[in-house]
């Protein structure tokens, strides 16, 4: 609903009405309309990576046919709106806070919709920068709004975050950052569907599994990667006060351990010893570690389908089975 108030409010030019022919009545709705549209403008924009591959695609779709975006089927087994975004990829850069300038390099003919409301009309949350304070107070907002909005239709979140640190290893946010988004999802009502389509490191990882159970999805060419959390620069701290920071860090250690080994199915002490170290994980690996459910890729329930029984294998070989064992 959010994003077809938005479109049109973009597409739709406005009309000069002189001012003698107008009527009371005509008069009113003018002020309402315009008390709508100023404040629509108002509605705060979340802070966008420009160069995330998933916004990029679909910024370009939306400009060029959004009707395929709102005309979204119901009932897919899909997520919404990935069947529009093929090769995702790991960030190769730390995410910026500025928005994009222009959307593509040949602009549009019209103007494409608002990409967060088109976002939220799919019931979609995209976490596509680190867990900065702003991000977390977004994320957290979107998500009681959803559950407001429907408590039973589920909610998905998309992940292509570094969590608390950056891709090159900097601290850009607390723990609690993470922490904060986790509880955030443990308190809802909906089915969470989670879906990593870049990058989850750190928390994003721990977001990423703690979905609904069997609905926790992973793009083929994402990355998931677990490490410890780091320690905030001290700068010219005393002693007793980096001591105390170093006691917090190891605290929030074993919270994430707990969560991730909950989440996982696997003991805190395997949780433990993958950690010591950055432990990276492509799609196949996240699923066995727990981490995900299922792979997302196209043509997987067609090829699954066209394969043949183990009986039809058997005969096929030449294979007889003996009865009488």
């Amino acid at each position: 609903m959010i994003g077809e108030t938005m479109m049109g409010a973009y597409l739709r030019a406005p009309m000069a009405i002189p001012i003698s022919s107008q009527s009371p009545s005509a008069t009113l709705r003018r002020r309402r309309i315009t008390r709508t549209t100023s404040c629509s403008a108002k509605i705060p924009i979340p802070p966008l990576n420009p160069k995330d591959p998933f916004l990029s695609k679909l910024a370009s779709v939306a400009a060029s046919s959004p009707e395929t975006l709102l005309n979204r089927p119901l009932n897919s087994d899909t997520p919404p709106f990935l069947d529009i975004f093929d090769s995702p990829k790991l960030m190769a850069t730390p995410a910026q806070v500025e928005r994009s300038v222009s959307y593509n390099e040949h602009r549009p003919r019209r103007p494409p919709p608002d990409l967060p409301s088109l976002l939220l009309h799919g019931r979609i949350v995209y976490i596509g920068m680190p867990l900065v304070p702003a991000v977390t107070e977004l994320i957290v907002a979107e998500l009681m709004y959803l559950q407001y909005m429907d408590p039973k239709e589920p909610i998905y979140i998309y992940i292509n975050s570094t969590g608390t640190t950056r891709d090159d290893g900097e601290t850009v946010g607390m723990e609690t950052e993470g922490f904060a988004i986790y509880d955030a999802m443990m308190q809802l009502k909906n089915e969470i569907h989670t879906v990593a389509v870049g990058a989850a490191i750190g928390h994003a990882c721990l977001l990423l599994s703690a979905g609904t159970p069997g609905k926790r999805f992973m793009m083929p060419h994402a990355k998931a990667m677990i490490q410890q959390p780091r320690v905030p620069s001290s700068g010219l701290m005393p002693a007793s006060d980096v001591l105390i920071r170093a006691k917090e860090v190891i605290t929030n250690r074993d919270t994430l351990v707990k969560l991730l080994a909950k989440h996982t199915g696997n003991s805190e002490e395997a949780v433990a010893n993958v950690m010591r170290r950055p432990y990276y994980m492509d799609s196949t690996k996240a699923k066995e570690f727990g981490v995900i459910d299922r792979i997302l890729w196209r043509g997987q329930e067609k090829i699954m389908s066209d394969v043949a029984p183990p009986e039809e294998w058997d005969k096929g070989a030449g294979i007889k089975v003996l009865d009488g064992f």
